[in-house]
């Protein structure tokens, strides 16, 4: 009897292993799916989140009602950019950023200008310290990320500050308030394995040679390229390839897939960002 269920219950996983390794179903020809494809440069993605992130619904809703607050960031900026109506200096708005441990480019030297908060509409010149304060239920705080874990929907923040920076400002009333905590991160920063256990990696007190920062876990709503697109055009993307040379390091290829007139509608919208210069030119 056991040797009988035993069988059965191997049978049954057998037919879930094959089932789960089976490719996804393409459309069924003549339901009107067509796709598309696109390879955008970081800049390009970063562009095109700041657009999607700017018409999302609870940002759209915070924005006519209640508080957003746009913690700087290097896509930030974009976000920044596209819901305020105006180019920003792209030095001013940045933070922490990674860039070439050797050579490379760097920002130059400016006067920061303070996280964005605008409230019903109206930029309102207040410290983060006290823009937190003023959170309530479906308001919004919007803060970048180094490291993205895309299928757990977690992404990963370095700590420099001893007292948590602005994700240690920020991310204790988000919760307490319930507002919501919209994290803008391109495919770019996509890591190789669990941000939880990253971030639970990093924080172990082992004595090291040249400096590691902490990271804090994130969760919230992830913006990337791919719903991005979906909240601008309607298609549903998925991500093909990555990388490149020539400026298309760190790129991505993506392909979305929807009716003739979202495909078409996504082609354009690629086509108004391709051409967007990098961060530090």
């Amino acid at each position: 009897m056991e040797s009988t269920i035993r069988s059965v219950l191997m049978g049954m996983l057998v037919v879930l292993a094959v089932y789960l390794a089976a490719p996804a179903p393409l459309p069924a020809a003549g339901d009107g799916i067509v796709q598309g494809q696109a390879v955008l440069t970081v800049a390009e993605s970063k562009r095109l989140i700041g657009k999607g992130v700017a018409q999302m619904p609870i940002v759209q809703n915070a924005l006519a009602n209640g508080l957003v607050i746009i913690v700087k960031g290097t896509t930030n900026l974009y976000v920044a950019e596209e819901i305020m109506g105006r180019k920003i200096e792209h030095a001013r708005f940045a933070r922490g950023r990674v860039e070439p441990q050797k050579g490379g480019k760097h920002l130059p030297p400016v006067e920061a200008l303070p996280d964005a908060v605008i409230e019903k509409g109206k930029e309102i010149n207040i410290p983060l310290t006290e823009a937190v304060k003023r959170l309530k239920p479906g308001d919004v705080v919007m803060k970048g990320a180094n490291a993205l874990d895309y299928n757990n929907k977690m992404a990963g923040v370095y700590i420099g500050d001893p007292a948590g920076g602005t994700t240690g400002i920020t991310l204790p009333y988000v919760v307490a308030r319930k507002a919501y905590f919209v994290i803008p991160i391109g495919l770019e920063k996509l890591v190789a394995g669990n941000v939880a256990d990253i971030s639970r990696k990093m924080r172990e007190p082992i004595e090291t040679l040249n400096g590691l920062q902490s990271m804090f876990l994130l969760t919230g709503e992830i913006v990337t390229e791919i719903e991005a697109l979906k909240i601008l055009t309607g298609v549903t993307a998925f991500q093909a390839g990555g990388g490149g040379i020539g400026g298309a390091e760190g790129g991505v290829w993506l392909v979305f897939r929807g009716t003739r007139e979202q495909v078409q509608k996504t082609l354009d919208l690629i086509k108004s960002i391709q051409g967007e210069p990098p961060f530090i030119e």
